[in-house]
């Protein structure tokens, strides 16, 4: 009996743990670009997506979002159409590339960062992971955005349109940034945010509540110096109240009472606030590397215990 209790001590002093580092599974990443630009363009979707492919462990598959069947409609499609219409489509679209299965992180980029919230809450399926908007109208804007090219007809088009009434049938059925303005009557009569922001006590979406608190992160970032959308501060969910007042995100009732899952997320630390240098879309390969890249899209690796004898 001696013996036994002996050896089981012995055997049971031999155990030691030892640290293992476990392979970091590297996910794919999703762009959505924002007005006036397309999937593909060389200075803009594509310096990203090279810059990613040299930073990420090769062979990490990167998708730019195109709606529509040519760069062309997909430039249009930033102007005209309704969000949801988009969006669904885009849902069925990435649900049927093998690559994405498992799930995504994505970057989107002034409103097509909206839009990617909507694909969250809207479907997630496949589901993101991590979802960094940069400089996107997530509170709504209080006037039509610029267009960032002078020479862009259909952005003036876009313009000249919204003028008859940005809360018309016709314009928020047709046009794309009316769907996000936000003015008197915005709660009534804008027939988009105010339903993607769980802001309709009647309306309000469990399922995009839940959808929203399931990221592993949300990164929102704004420019320094935006002036393109109005106001800049509303990248970070802040709101214009009517009055030429900002109200920010955490004063607000759809964060106190987490309508839309933001303070659960931030409450457990899954909501983190960047400010990038700069005027609207003016970002530098350094931030999107070192503030961007590096710390949210490269997987890091995982320490586990292994007994060992």
């Amino acid at each position: 009996m001696i013996f036994i209790i002996a050896l089981f001590i012995l055997l049971s002093s031999s155990l030691c743990f030892a640290a293992a580092a476990a392979v970091a599974q590297q996910k794919p990443v999703v762009l959505w670009h924002g007005m006036g630009d397309d999937c593909c363009n060389p200075d803009s979707m594509g310096r990203v997506k090279s810059l990613l492919e040299s930073r990420l462990p090769t062979g990490t598959f990167i998708y730019s979002v195109r709606v529509g069947d040519t760069v062309d409609s997909d430039h249009k499609a930033g102007f005209f159409g309704k969000i949801n219409d988009q969006v669904d489509t885009v849902c069925k679209e990435l649900s049927n590339i093998p690559e994405l299965v498992n799930g995504f992180n994505a970057i989107g980029f002034s409103q097509g960062g909206l839009f990617l919230r909507a694909y969250v809450e809207r479907c997630n399926r496949p589901a993101i992971h991590r979802l960094i908007t940069f400089g996107s109208p997530h509170g709504g804007v209080s006037d039509i955005p610029n267009c960032m090219n002078d020479k862009d007809f259909t952005c003036k088009l876009m313009r000249s349109m919204v003028k008859s009434g940005v809360y018309s049938n016709y314009a928020q059925n047709r046009i794309i940034q009316a769907q996000y303005y936000r003015s008197k009557g915005y709660l009534e009569k804008n027939q988009f945010l105010p339903y993607l922001n769980n802001e309709i006590e009647q309306d309000r979406n469990t399922t995009y509540k839940e959808n929203m608190k399931s990221l592993d992160k949300l990164i929102l970032i704004r420019f320094s110096q935006d002036v393109m959308i109005k106001p800049g501060f509303t990248a970070w969910f802040w709101i214009d109240n009517g009055h030429k007042e900002l109200v920010p995100l955490h004063n607000q009732t759809l964060y106190q009472d987490d309508w839309l899952g933001l303070k659960t997320l931030d409450d457990q630390g899954r909501l983190e606030f960047l400010v990038c240098p700069g005027e609207h879309m003016q970002i530098s390969d350094e931030f999107l590397d070192l503030k961007v890249i590096q710390p949210y899209l490269i997987e890091k690796e995982k320490k586990q215990m292994i007994k060992q004898v």
